[in-house]
């Protein structure tokens, strides 16, 4: 994996605001915020994509996301936010290491936008493709 901005930030090279270590999970918050309390949750192992991770990696940013976003909550005094969390370039990833925003959601104006564009579902194709993912997950 090519360096990232991440992995100056967790030699040290670069400072942070840090929320959050342990051995697996570093958070600190986003320099171009959406909103106050936006706070980056990332995996010490250096990975781009999150299914490249490994299952212990996930599972430490899973146990400490909830907390991270009760104490964002807290400190801001917003009880709406996203989590955020984008795998590759046409999905919006911009530095090319795992990581979850955390985005208070104040207002209409502030925090994260979104546009969801739903397509028709077909329960045929639905059938194939759920068989498919669990063939795969069995591999």
């Amino acid at each position: 994996m090519a360096e990232t901005i991440f992995s100056k930030i967790l030699r040290g090279e670069i400072p942070c605001h840090k929320v959050y270590e342990d051995e697996h999970v570093l958070a600190f918050l986003d320099i171009g915020p959406l909103s106050r309390g936006h706070t980056l949750v990332i995996p010490k192992e250096e990975k781009a994509y999150v299914h490249e991770l490994s299952d212990e990696q996930m599972a430490a940013i899973g146990r400490v996301l909830p907390r991270l976003c009760r104490a964002v909550t807290q400190v801001t005094g917003v009880k709406e936010y996203n989590i955020l969390q984008n795998n590759g370039p046409l999905a919006h990833q911009a530095v090319f290491h795992v990581h979850f925003h955390i985005i208070p959601k104040p207002s209409e104006e502030e925090g994260l936008g979104v546009r969801w564009n739903p397509r028709p579902f077909s329960h045929e194709d639905g059938a194939k493709l759920a068989e498919a993912l669990r063939d795969a997950l069995a591999d």
